[in-house]
């Protein structure tokens, strides 16, 4: 029998205690074939991570620092050949993970990211984060030449070489900085439409910081302006 695909399926949480035992049963119908390791850094105060561990999840507790650190976090101790990211409130479908994993695992991509920004997008999304992230990703389009249409995006699947070869240094504008650097070290990427979900659980994004995270980090690697992580 061929050996198993090691794949860690890495989330950051805070208070999700409503969503994460689902989002982790959707994990597992969809990773059976895989040597699956689900990892969650959470900073919660309620239920989630004793919910998690009940689950089956490894869980390690952070103080909260910011989502995009706390990812990092997650991927940097994955043990996986394959790293899928996503969010921990049921926004993202977990469907999908046999597509990503075929694009990287047969396809020859390095990075998969999962675009929500369709035409098919309605009320899961308010028009004003619609708004602002086309227009980061339209940026981002332009000024690199990437062909993405969502820079904001939690979902992405990349083989553990990526992560190995790139330190990362962002925490609010954390994915935009995983599709510009993996681009920009010469790894091959994909972007895929995915139907995006209304949300369990309560936003605890602050818009306005990360809008403000989004546009230093998109000009500060394309011009090189050594801007401080800790802004980003």
């Amino acid at each position: 029998m061929d050996k198993k695909l090691k794949v860690s399926v890495v989330m950051a949480s805070y208070n999700e205690e409503k969503a994460i035992g689902k989002m982790i049963d959707e994990i597992r119908k969809y990773t059976k074939e895989y040597d699956t390791e689900i990892l969650i850094v959470d900073s919660s105060k309620d239920k989630t991570p004793e919910i998690a561990k009940e689950k089956g999840a490894k869980v390690i507790w952070q103080e909260p620092k910011g989502h995009g650190i706390a990812l990092r976090t997650a991927i940097n101790e994955a043990k996986g050949d394959f790293i899928i990211t996503s969010d921990c409130d049921n926004t993202y479908p977990m469907e999908y993970i046999p597509v990503v994993m075929k694009l990287v695992n047969e396809d020859g991509y390095d990075l998969v990211s999962c675009n929500r920004l369709t035409r098919q997008l309605g009320s899961e999304m308010p028009f004003s984060n619609k708004l602002a992230n086309k227009g980061f990703a339209f940026l981002v389009k332009v000024l690199y030449r990437i062909d993405t249409r969502d820079v904001t995006t939690g979902m992405f699947c990349m083989k553990k070489e990526v992560k190995n070869k790139i330190k990362w240094e962002t925490n609010f504008s954390f994915p935009c900085e995983i599709i510009v650097r993996t681009v920009a070290n010469g790894f091959k990427y994909k972007e895929i439409d995915i139907p995006y979900l209304i949300r369990v659980g309560e936003v605890t994004l602050n818009k306005w910081r990360s809008g403000k995270a989004y546009i230093k980090c998109i000009f500060n690697y394309k011009f090189n302006l050594k801007i401080d992580p800790k802004e980003l």
